[in-house]
């Protein structure tokens, strides 16, 4: 999965209704206003004696990043922008969109003098997994082997039995669970730096809040759902986010965290006003307004799929579009 999507974004814009997927900052650029106002309002009521930097993982084709910035100017803030993205491709957009952004291959060399406002989205799926499987004789990692010319999963040899928790020890056989190091790893140095330095991080993408077996592995080609294994490196692999144990990492580390939906989010935060107000202002738009608002929010397209989790750093107050507890009521 890692050397597939490391081929596949470096050598394509997959984007857009030519490409082959759409995020949310494509379908809409309210929901960047409503991220940067988000930040922007963390911001404001931390009053940090430093001046915060911006930094977005994976920023597409820089469309959220040109979003965000121009929203939270509005209010004072023009903070450096750290951009960290790997593709060739997309760096060569991504200049253009957002002029004077600082390019990094990883977050290994993004300043860490200064409180972050990061920014992740549709990111963390696009991370390497690993899954074990149940077999008739304990749990094994789930492998990619060749049967002919065509690659299969299989069970591979060595026992796992000792790395999986109590709780999925009575699954049948056949049952999957799937685990991402590289996003443990992300989220665990991002969460240290907001602990020791402050700041405020938010990470969108669809995935589950609470501990779930089953492969969520998927691929999609031209706005297609594929066969994961049919065409690696041209198709996007993508898996869900196990929220629930990101969400164990990042208060491991000392930072506050708040978790909810996509939907419940932005609703809280104020998109269906701000749609309406659209739609009054510029008559022509309201049917693109409205089918922008209904796939960004409707539990039926993204809002229930996608979840929103906020990570703020020590001295810096929780995040707005969250419920008291930091969950929605039916997490």
């Amino acid at each position: 999965m890692g050397e597939s999507n490391a081929h596949y974004y470096a050598t394509r814009d997959p984007l857009g209704s030519g490409g082959d997927f759409v995020t949310a900052p494509e379908i809409s650029q309210m929901f960047g206003e409503f991220v940067g106002l988000w930040l922007v309002d963390v911001w404001s009521r931390a009053s940090p004696p430093v001046e915060p930097i911006y930094v977005e993982l994976g920023p597409g084709r820089g469309t959220l990043a040109r979003d965000i910035l121009r929203t939270v100017k509005r209010f004072g803030l023009e903070p450096q922008v750290h951009l960290v993205e790997g593709s060739p491709a997309l760096r060569d957009i991504q200049s253009s969109t957002v002029p004077g952004a600082q390019f990094h291959d990883s977050l290994d060399t993004v300043p860490r003098d200064a409180p972050w406002l990061l920014v992740a989205n549709e990111f963390l799926d696009a991370l390497p997994i690993h899954q074990l499987v149940k077999t008739v004789s304990g749990w094994r990692e789930r492998m990619v082997a060749l049967d002919g010319e065509e690659f299969a999963f299989i069970a591979g040899p060595q026992p796992l039995d000792a790395v999986v928790p109590d709780v999925f020890g009575r699954d049948p056989p056949g049952t999957v669970i799937e685990t991402s190091p590289a996003a443990a790893a992300i989220l665990r140095d991002v969460a240290q730096h907001l602990a020791d330095k402050g700041g405020a991080g938010l990470w969108i993408d669809y995935g589950h809040l609470k501990p779930r077996t089953g492969s969520t592995m998927q691929a999609v080609r031209a706005h297609q759902k594929v066969d994961a294994l049919a065409m690696p490196g041209e198709a996007d692999l993508t898996a869900h986010v196990d929220f629930a144990s990101l969400v164990l990492i990042a208060r491991g580390e000392g930072t506050k965290v708040q978790t909810t939906t996509q939907g419940e989010w932005l609703v809280r935060l104020g998109l269906n006003i701000r749609a309406e107000k659209l739609k009054a202002s510029a008559p022509d738009k309201a049917e693109e307004v409205e089918a922008a608002r209904h796939r960004l929010t409707d539990p039926e397209e993204m809002g229930e799929l996608f979840k929103v989790m906020a990570l703020t750093g020590t001295g810096w107050p929780e995040g707005a579009g969250f419920t008291d507890e930091g969950q929605p009521a039916d997490a």
